[in-house]
């Protein structure tokens, strides 16, 4: 699958005609966002783009700062209802950051593997994230000790279940690890990750910081998640151009000049997935 990186509008792009056609898709569409997101805000336009192309999409409802077992206890629950609203037999979800691993552990965890067609994964640290590792770095007591006084951030959020203590820690790259010689992946499920990278700090200067941390440990990184963490799998895809970790799920709706057609590639993601009888 080859993604165009297009120039920003500040629309739905009315004038452009792939924004007129219907895109077939055999299941419906479940968004699962990552750590410290929501639902409703996460996803800028790329909800009303898929539904405009006649796309079901659903979101995921888990916690913002829910723990990788509870997060895939809601998605379970989710899942369900999404099946029985639509009466269909199978579900295909999109997932971000730690959605990812919400999601993966999910499918295991509940042998939903006949009732989950397809998972992509977005910029999801499969193999760990170096900011984790970072503030459960034992010589940084300062950092475990800020997320303890930070634990009402999940309430606020209006969690269901908030852990953000475990949240974090999961995604080290020691849990990580463990995690994967486990949670494998079911082969009734069509798996693909799908990442970007920064070419520039100035990009995105939310994750300057953390950018020029990550690169200086493990390179090529979206600000937030490595390339090399990213990739996982035997379905790879990486969006060219310099795309931040919000970035790619169009989260500040095109506040870049020359920000690319996210909602757009988000329509090659579930057009390639309709070709393939999802």
């Amino acid at each position: 699958m080859k993604f165009l990186l297009l120039a920003c509008t500040s629309g739905l792009g009315a004038n452009s005609n792939k924004y007129e056609e219907s895109i077939s898709l055999k299941y419906p569409v479940i968004l699962v966002n990552g750590l410290a997101a929501q639902d409703i805000h996460s996803w800028g336009r790329i909800p009303g783009t898929l539904r405009r192309h006649g796309i079901k999409v659903f979101f995921g409802n888990t916690d913002a700062w829910g723990s990788v077992e509870s997060n895939a206890s809601l998605l379970k629950a989710t899942v369900d209802r999404v099946l029985y609203e639509t009466k269909s037999e199978r579900v295909n979800i999109i997932a971000h950051s730690k959605g990812g691993i919400d999601s993966r552990y999910f499918i295991w965890k509940y042998n939903y593997g006949d009732r989950v067609a397809s998972l992509t994964t977005i910029s999801t640290p499969h193999r760990g994230a170096e900011v984790a590792d970072a503030i459960f770095d034992e010589r940084r007591t300062f950092a475990r000790r800020m997320i303890e006084r930070l634990a009402f951030i999940g309430v606020l959020y209006g969690d269901a279940n908030p852990d953000i203590g475990n949240a974090i820690y999961h995604l080290t790259t020691k849990r990580m690890a463990e995690f994967n010689k486990t949670v494998l992946m079911d082969e009734r499920v069509h798996f693909q990750s799908i990442y970007s990278v920064m070419e520039n700090p100035t990009d995105d200067l939310f994750y300057a910081l953390s950018y020029a941390f990550i690169n200086n440990i493990s390179g090529p990184n979206d600000g937030l998640v490595s390339e090399k963490s990213a990739r996982w799998g035997n379905n790879i895809r990486k969006i060219e151009g310099s795309i931040s970790h919000k970035q790619i799920i169009d989260f500040h709706r095109c506040s870049r000049t020359d920000q690319m057609d996210i909602p757009g590639i988000f329509l090659e993601i579930v057009r390639e997935l309709g070709s393939k009888g999802f």
